[in-house]
């Protein structure tokens, strides 16, 4: 999808095609007043009055598009509440046989899912940060207000979301007892500490991270103890996974 087919479903206004412009294809959700009800059905919408589009980068997911010839609703590649799969082997071990057919795209290069903004009435609202981060969209559009009361205009805003089996400890400067560790920057070393990013990269944290959520889960930890991540940039998207995971929002 680029910016005029998403503008046949989408009622997009300036600060949409400012955005769309800047950052499509690659990893922003839009979500704004449906353009023409008859053309997006009422499931794909969840029965609201919006509709969420999104231009994604991938050359595979891009010529999956072009060979369909029309946009696509999908959800994502795993049960519900569980963390992202960034692997098709990891996607497939949560769909199972649910999934007639795969297309494997190699793994994820962000790691986190895409930011998701809604422009409708009043100011632009953030409903999910990601890969896009806040100060990249307020340079263009202005600041950018809270959405908790719009959880239902955007996935991955339950109470308890992206979470491996095992419950999450947070700000942790080390791991205890029976504690599997995800590491930020120089951590320890052991047989159940994984490091996000040895440099301290967000970039690199933000890819590593629902991958290592899960490898550190495959240990059968009591808990996963997570370091301190900074609450900038991509940063808010990582720590905004991690308090979701471990049940902190709702």
């Amino acid at each position: 999808m680029d910016l005029a087919a998403a503008a046949r479903f989408a009622a997009l206004d300036e600060r949409a095609r400012t955005l769309a412009d800047a950052f499509w294809p690659g990893p922003l959700t839009i979500v704004a007043p449906i353009a023409d009800p008859a053309a997006v059905c009422d499931l794909a919408r969840a029965g609201l009055g919006t509709v969420a589009v999104r231009a994604p980068a991938h050359a595979l997911a891009r010529a999956v598009l072009a060979r369909f010839g029309s946009p696509i609703v999908a959800p994502s590649a795993n049960r519900s509440g569980r963390p992202s799969p960034t692997t098709l082997a990891v996607a497939l071990a949560e769909t199972g046989e649910a999934a007639a057919a795969a297309l494997d795209g190699g793994p994820c290069a962000v790691g986190i899912e895409s930011t998701v903004i809604a422009l409708l009435d009043g100011p632009p609202r953030l409903l999910r940060p990601g890969a896009v981060t806040r100060a990249e969209i307020e340079a263009l559009i202005g600041r950018l207000a809270e959405a908790e009361a719009d959880a239902r205009r955007s996935p991955g805003r339950l109470a308890r979301h992206y979470a491996p089996a095992a419950p999450l400890r947070l700000d942790a400067e080390e791991p205890a007892d029976g504690e599997a560790f995800l590491a930020f920057g120089p951590g320890p070393a052991g047989p159940r500490v994984f490091q996000l990013s040895a440099a301290g990269d967000l970039a690199e944290a933000a890819a590593n991270l629902f991958a290592l959520l899960r490898a550190a889960d495959s240990t059968g930890p009591r808990a996963i103890a997570v370091a301190p991540i900074p609450d900038e940039g991509l940063g808010e998207a990582i720590n905004d996974r991690l308090r979701r995971a471990a049940g902190f929002i709702g």
